[in-house]
């Protein structure tokens, strides 16, 4: 087998959704040192700007849409950008998401759909506006980010593990619809990654103890560590390769072990 070839995304095309920073940006930047083109979006133009001068610190070409994934028409219109500039999407990564911790009986069911939005329906659209493309090419890669909370439930986060739930089972459709056409989707689902939003969660307290969000998740991970971006790096590309060819409709749990693993017993 050559495996270089095997895994090699050389003159491929990838679309990154909100990947202007975090796992999103780890994942493209991956993407890219195996060769994809990149092209990512964000809602607003700052972030986009702000997205594109972290790419090009990082010695990474990258091209930069201002998109609402929410919207058909946004995406529709960034779709026939990318196209234009890239060539046709080879590899879609839906990465784009957003959290709202709020106990389910204070949430609004505005806050609800906002976040089943963005999760959820916004990974349908736009896996919908590339699917024809890749039918058409004869191959095609689709990756959803989905969660933990795919699987389990947790405390004030009702809208997001329903709509990641929603995700996992999008995932197999897509699957089941379109592996007929060489279209393999498949998710990944990040545990507890370090990142700049979870730094807070991950500071020491004065007298050196742990944070107690940062103990609990350290004593339900056999790895007995937090994430990091990078951990999600061969995984995304293995799934947007040649080498996961197979593999389809499939969750890839990225988490140190904590789907697998019951926890400590109490001393």
């Amino acid at each position: 087998m050559d495996f270089n070839r095997c895994f090699s995304l050389q003159g491929k095309v990838a679309w990154v959704t909100g990947a202007s920073h975090g796992i999103g940006f780890a994942i493209a930047s991956a993407l890219s040192a195996a060769g994809a083109r990149i092209a990512f979006n964000s809602h607003n133009r700052e972030s986009v700007d702000e997205g594109l001068a972290a790419y090009k610190a990082a010695g990474i070409d990258v091209k930069g849409y201002v998109c609402d994934v929410r919207s058909e028409e946004d995406v529709d219109e960034t779709v026939k950008k990318i196209n234009n500039d890239l060539g046709v999407v080879d590899i879609l990564v839906n990465n784009a998401g957003m959290i709202k911790r709020i106990p389910m009986t204070e949430m609004t069911a505005a806050e609800f759909r906002e976040v089943v939005d963005v999760d959820l329906n916004a990974p349908f659209i736009v896996s919908k506006a590339v699917i024809p493309q890749m039918i058409k090419k004869g191959h095609g890669k689709i990756i959803n980010i989905c969660s933990m909370m795919s699987e389990l439930g947790r405390e004030t986060v009702s809208a997001y593990a329903a709509a990641k739930g929603g995700l996992k089972m999008l995932t197999r459709n897509i699957c089941s619809e379109y592996g007929k056409y060489n279209i393999q989707c498949n998710g990944i689902g990040p545990g507890y990654i370090a990142t700049s939003q979870t730094a807070p969660l991950r500071e020491r307290k004065s007298d050196g103890s742990r944070h107690p969000f940062d103990s609990f998740i350290i004593s339900k991970t056999p790895a007995e560590r937090w994430g990091t971006p990078e951990d999600l790096e061969g995984p995304a590309v293995f799934l947007a390769s040649d080498a996961s060819n197979f593999v389809n409709g499939h969750i890839l749990y990225v988490d140190g072990g904590i789907l697998a693993y019951i926890g400590k017993q109490p001393n």
